[in-house]
């Protein structure tokens, strides 16, 4: 039923929470696991330069230790966690619009399952930016499995 399960993860303890219900699910079906750390140019674009956001934006990440350590350390938490459990994974990292790049991501790897938080930001943050995760509700086809932190 599901061969490839996406995990997109911002590093907090809500996607992490995600990813034991995905790993959970790959080990039951034989799944692969996807690590997805999208760096959200939205939120960025205020706080960089034009010349930096168009690094970004080009993959190069590894100019920028502070995006680069945030994105290694988040996708390579879900790596680390389905190692213990010998399930295979996928890291990566894009960048731009977070739900746009799920969606992308989602179609162009045949993603059978999409495993999320509810949120990642909260207050006022979430507010103004809108929910990723309402957003890949909208923008995939694919089934998204939402993990609601308050529920844990």
């Amino acid at each position: 039923m599901y061969d490839r399960i996406l995990v997109p993860t911002d590093g907090s303890d809500t996607a992490e929470l995600a990813v034991e219900h995905a790993l959970d699910l790959a080990e039951q079906y034989g799944a692969t696991v996807h690590a997805l750390y999208v760096v959200d140019t939205n939120a960025m674009s205020l706080s960089l330069g034009g010349e930096q956001l168009d690094r970004i934006e080009q993959g190069h990440y590894g100019e920028m230790d502070e995006v680069r350590e945030r994105a290694e350390s988040a996708t390579g938490y879900v790596a680390d966690r389905a190692r213990e459990r010998g399930i295979d994974t996928v890291e990566h990292v894009s960048a731009g619009r977070p739900h746009d790049m799920i969606g992308n991501y989602v179609a162009d790897n045949d993603i059978d399952l999409v495993v999320m938080g509810s949120h990642g930001r909260t207050g006022v943050r979430r507010a103004l930016l809108g929910s990723v995760t309402e957003r890949t509700l909208r923008s995939t086809r694919a089934p998204v499995l939402v993990i609601d932190a308050d529920e844990e």
